[in-house]
């Protein structure tokens, strides 16, 4: 297989978003980007005018600038997850046919291959984590530790047992992306699907880490906190899913009145098909071979 060539950022980060928001990052790839920082690691959030130009030069909505402006450091974060969900899309794939390449093919995104599930889900999943990250390494600057009980942000610093708040990250996307609203496009709510994948693949691997207090390393206190799971773990997990994707259609749900994703049962299956479950990535074309360079890859050689 050929080299992977640099992923577009443009196309990564369109991904992270249902369709309605399609033009969430402009980036044009040729961005400084800074290597996502580990726990304790902390940097002063940027400030004043430097922080509301890196927000302007981000293709956002009206709307969605405006929370940038707001949250000194969201800037800063949001191109971190672009360069962490891209650096996990070529290893996951660094042995496959297509090795996660878009630049100059973005034709990919219009469609509703195995793979375009796979880059919405881990584009969510960066952007989750990596607010979540900025949070406890106080990169930003409306949120800090994780709110564990009995553990004081104050305590939390001094003893170096900030923990990764995953509940202000999902909290501030889910408002960040937009309400949720019903949608008669199925192409929309496959994008959906598969974005809410990548963040609870996020939060499946939040775990209580603790550490002991005492004379002589005695345990007579203990302080527990949350922490994620390294990053590339969550990748492995949706390379899974992405393994055993649903191919999926779409039926109307007479009680709601709206479109469902729906799994058509197998040739000579008895069942009627089932909904996807929360956790399937979801698509609706086959993939093309991807061998031979076309519009959607360079080939595989």
């Amino acid at each position: 297989m050929r080299p992977p060539p640099a992923l577009a950022l443009a196309g990564l980060c369109l991904l992270a978003l249902p369709a309605a928001v399609a033009a969430y990052f402009g980036l044009t790839g040729r961005e400084v980007l800074t290597p996502f920082p580990g726990l304790g690691t902390a940097a002063a959030p940027a400030q004043g005018g430097t922080h509301l130009k890196q927000c302007d030069l981000l293709k956002l909505s009206r709307r969605q600038k405006q929370l940038c402006r707001r949250e000194p450091g969201l800037a800063e974060t949001l191109r971190d997850a672009a360069h962490l969900g891209l650096l996990e899309c070529q290893f996951q794939f660094r042995h496959e046919r297509w090795n996660c390449s878009l630049e100059g093919r973005t034709g990919l995104l219009k469609r509703g291959f195995k793979e375009t599930a796979f880059l919405y889900a881990v584009s969510s999943a960066a952007l989750t984590h990596a607010l979540a990250r900025a949070c406890s390494a106080g990169r930003m600057e409306r949120c800090t530790c994780d709110d564990s009980p009995g553990l004081e942000s104050r305590q939390a610093w001094q003893w170096g047992v900030c923990g990764d708040n995953l509940k202000y990250s999902t909290k501030f996307l889910n408002n960040f992306l937009g309400p949720k609203r019903g949608s008669k496009d199925l192409r929309a709510r496959a994008d959906a699907h598969n974005t809410h994948v990548g963040m609870k693949a996020v939060k499946s691997g939040l775990r209580t880490t603790c550490k002991c207090h005492g004379v002589s390393g005695s345990c007579a206190v203990r302080t527990c906190w949350k922490q994620l799971s390294p990053f590339r773990e969550t990748g492995q997990v949706l390379k899974l899913r992405y393994d055993s994707a649903v191919k999926v259609s779409s039926a109307t749900n007479e009680a709601l009145g709206r479109l469902e994703l729906w799994v058509p049962a197998g040739p000579g299956s008895p069942a009627k098909g089932l909904a996807p479950r929360p956790g399937d990535l979801v698509y609706m074309e086959d993939s093309p071979s991807f061998c031979r360079p076309s519009k959607y890859s360079p080939g595989t050689a």
